[in-house]
């Protein structure tokens, strides 16, 4: 190798993976801004369907497409404080109805099966109308969930929303893809 061959062959080297790494994190931050994004389940509001400490794939292009859909997963900012991301389902579309009473949901003067719910609901609550631009949001474990019912969290405007649940990957005994219930289906 000619004099001074082996540190340029270094300074190429090196360049070749700074390049890489530049490449490399551009691409991780255009898929954790616009496609998809992990989260971690933090408490007990989803249960029985998610567990704390399960960790998420969220699915950010969806609703760039579509509105959200009852019975969907979503993850979403915090309306008291934006910085902080909660996971519920929807319950209420813009214009729905939405009562509890009798420990059960009535969604649009119809009373709900909601195998996915973790116990009898106590408690009353509404009727309220979901306001257009919103969409109504409970936790799966309705007695322990900071969820729409309360004025901290309210119906969520459809800006705070970050993306769809889509797929649950650790801890590897709960993995699987994370599918809305069909009851909600029905109401369409």
């Amino acid at each position: 190798m000619p004099p001074g061959g082996e540190r340029a062959a270094a300074i190429a080297r090196i360049r070749e993976y700074v390049e890489a790494l530049v490449v490399a994190g551009a691409l991780a931050a255009f898929i954790i801004t616009f496609v998809a994004q992990s989260f971690l389940v933090q408490g007990s509001s989803m249960e029985p369907t998610l567990t704390d400490g399960q960790r998420l794939l969220v699915d950010k292009i969806t609703y760039r497409l579509r509105e959200p859909r009852r019975g969907e997963i979503i993850v979403f900012h915090y309306p008291a404080d934006p910085r902080r991301k909660f996971i519920k389902r929807v319950i209420g579309l813009p214009g729905d109805e939405v009562l509890i009473a009798g420990q059960r949901l009535i969604l649009n003067g119809r009373p709900v099966e909601e195998p996915y719910v973790l116990g009898p609901m106590r408690g009353r609550f509404g009727p309220v109308t979901v306001p257009a631009g919103h969409v109504f949001v409970l936790g799966d474990n309705r007695n322990n969930s900071d969820d729409s019912r309360y004025p901290d969290v309210g119906p969520v405007p459809m800006h705070l929303i970050v993306g769809l649940a889509r797929l649950a990957y650790w801890p590897p005994g709960r993995a699987g893809v994370v599918r809305p219930p069909t009851a909600l289906a029905a109401f369409d």
